[in-house]
């Protein structure tokens, strides 16, 4: 997910969307330690979409 597409995103949008990543991580984590998965830079990916979601919403708390 790109930083253009996410400042875009309403802040409730937002909320959901960091909710739903941080599920999918725990899946794949879950996943990943029963069998390794296909493609392990898909964790990498889960996290970094998570922290780019968690740092636009901070900086709006912070502009309000």
């Amino acid at each position: 997910m790109k930083t253009a597409e996410i400042k875009e995103l309403t802040t409730a949008e937002l909320q959901e969307r960091l909710a739903a990543e941080k599920e999918a991580l725990n899946r794949l984590q879950l996943n990943h330690s029963i069998s390794p998965l296909d493609n392990p830079l898909q964790i990498k990916v889960a996290r970094r979409n998570i922290a780019r979601l968690a740092t636009e919403l901070r900086a709006r708390e912070i502009n309000k």
